[in-house]
């Protein structure tokens, strides 16, 4: 009986060391796990750090202003329809207001230092659809060829550079086409034409269609430049991919 009872414990110490080594391993691996996930975390909060970005996703005052901007979207397409001049004033005082809101959730969140991740993606974004939606309405409103010129530079100028930007921020490059001083005065001169267009009527005499239309011609003509610029800088590094 005790030979037996020997063979056992041996074979029991055996098991025992093999569980033990079985745990050593899976400890190992979910440390190293670990390890992995808390460096890939100090990596991002290192990039964010180096930009200066908050990487808590917090509903500030900046955001709210952001997320306003989102929701005009939807009321300046419902405001343009409407019949009489109901629809002109309010789709006007709407852009006007919409783009206020650029400004100052920007200001805002750089005075208050709460700028964040969310909002440096969000702010943009809704720059663009609101732009694009108004131009849109503008030209099914008045579907002219000069109108109609205008808008396909200005929307497809945009869609290009975003992409050129987002590339040239995974290669590190996103400096190279930051935003300059030409691309700003064109944003405002844009803002400014969609805005008398919207508007419509004369003010004491005033075109204020006409030169809407004038401006949004000046605009595109400027989106143009500032996108050839933006393209030269980058062509360099564009060129390395090129067999």
């Amino acid at each position: 009986m005790a030979a037996p009872l020997r063979v056992a414990g041996k074979e029991g110490g055996k098991q025992f060391a093999h569980c033990k080594y079985q745990t050593n391993d899976t400890n190992r691996a979910h440390t190293k796990a670990r390890s992995q996930k808390q460096s890939a975390y100090a990596s991002i909060r290192g990039f964010l750090h180096r930009r200066k970005i908050n990487p808590a996703m917090r509903l500030n005052i900046p955001t709210w202003l952001t997320f306003a901007r989102v929701l005009a979207i939807p009321l300046l397409f419902i405001f343009f329809y409407l019949p009489g001049s109901a629809g002109s004033i309010l789709s006007t005082f709407l852009f006007i207001l919409a783009a206020f809101t650029d400004w100052l959730d920007g200001y805002l969140a750089r005075r208050w230092e709460q700028t964040s991740a969310f909002g440096a993606f969000l702010d943009p974004v809704a720059d663009k659809v609101l732009v694009a939606v108004a131009l849109v309405l503008l030209l099914q409103a008045d579907p002219q060829p000069l109108i109609a010129l205008a808008v396909a530079v200005i929307i497809s100028r945009e869609i290009t550079i975003s992409a050129l930007r987002e590339w040239m921020a995974e290669i590190g490059q996103r400096a190279s086409v930051a935003v300059t001083r030409v691309a700003k005065a064109k944003t405002m001169l844009q803002m400014v034409a969609i805005t008398l267009m919207l508007w419509q009527h004369d003010i004491v005499g005033f075109p204020t269609y006409t030169v809407g239309v004038a401006l949004l011609v000046i605009a595109a003509l400027l989106t143009l430049w500032t996108m050839v610029k933006y393209l030269k800088v980058a062509w360099p590094i564009l060129r390395d991919g090129l067999p």
